[in-house]
């Protein structure tokens, strides 16, 4: 396994009164793309955003490239190089393509390399420029959601669930940009339901149940066990060839 970029030890978290981790032990290798598998109320988007101090941590520790960030605001761990698309997207649907992407180039002016490789991800982007980005369909909003998370070189990104009600030929779509964003060497987290997109793309994977992890390894050596898919998911990825 390659040296971790990001590594939970015994990460528990509360949102209100109850409990949702219950000590998440969970490494990310640095420059993999790794898949964080479960079921329903599992824990996972909870897990991305209790890395992103919007949760309440209510125990252990997560260390990111060598520092403990356990008690970081949010805007601190935004700044050290770590993105989030939420479940929601983020994005501002009264503002044009432009508008939102220009925001999330915090640090100055958009680098017109970097805008011409995102527009290279996701053509539609710029066919969709000046448009209002609350008309664009749910698989363009994904894409400006990812942009907008990379429009800044990253050395992390987290994901969740990106897609979620999504049309085949848009999930084939943006499997293709998670694949460039890995010869990017980009180090990604991604929650995900859909088997075949985890599958194909994932390298490392965990699997969350009950608020802890309870399974990890290689995504291959998952995909080739059936049985350990029914145990762990319920289901076997087979049945999604």
């Amino acid at each position: 396994m390659a040296e971790p970029i990001l590594t939970l030890s015994g990460v528990k978290a509360d949102i209100e009164q109850y409990h949702i981790l219950h000590g998440v032990d969970l490494v990310v290798p640095r420059g993999e793309l790794t898949v964080l598998l479960g079921r329903n109320g599992a824990g996972k988007s909870t897990s991305l955003r209790t890395i992103m101090g919007l949760t309440n941590l209510t125990g252990g520790s997560i260390t990111y490239q060598g520092q403990d960030i356990s008690r970081w605001p949010t805007p601190k761990i935004a700044r050290a190089g770590i993105a989030f698309v939420p479940e929601s997207m983020g994005i501002f649907g009264l503002l044009t393509v432009r508008e939102n992407l220009v925001l999330a180039a915090v640090s100055g002016p958009m680098d017109e390399a970097r805008l011409q490789w995102i527009f290279d991800l996701f053509p539609p982007l710029k066919k969709f420029w000046d448009k209002p980005a609350g008309t664009l369909s749910g698989g363009q909003k994904q894409m400006l959601a990812i942009a907008r998370a990379v429009i800044e070189p990253r050395d992390l990104l987290l994901v969740d669930e990106p897609t979620k009600g999504l049309a085949p030929a848009i999930i084939n779509d943006l499997a293709d940009a998670f694949e460039q964003l890995k010869e990017q060497q980009v180090s990604i987290l991604l929650v995900e339901q859909n088997f075949n997109f985890s599958r194909r793309l994932g390298q490392s994977v965990a699997v969350m149940n009950d608020g802890a992890v309870v399974h990890s390894g290689t995504m291959a050596e998952l995909s080739e066990n059936e049985e350990l898919q029914q145990e762990l998911l319920g289901l076997g990825l087979g049945a999604h060839q």
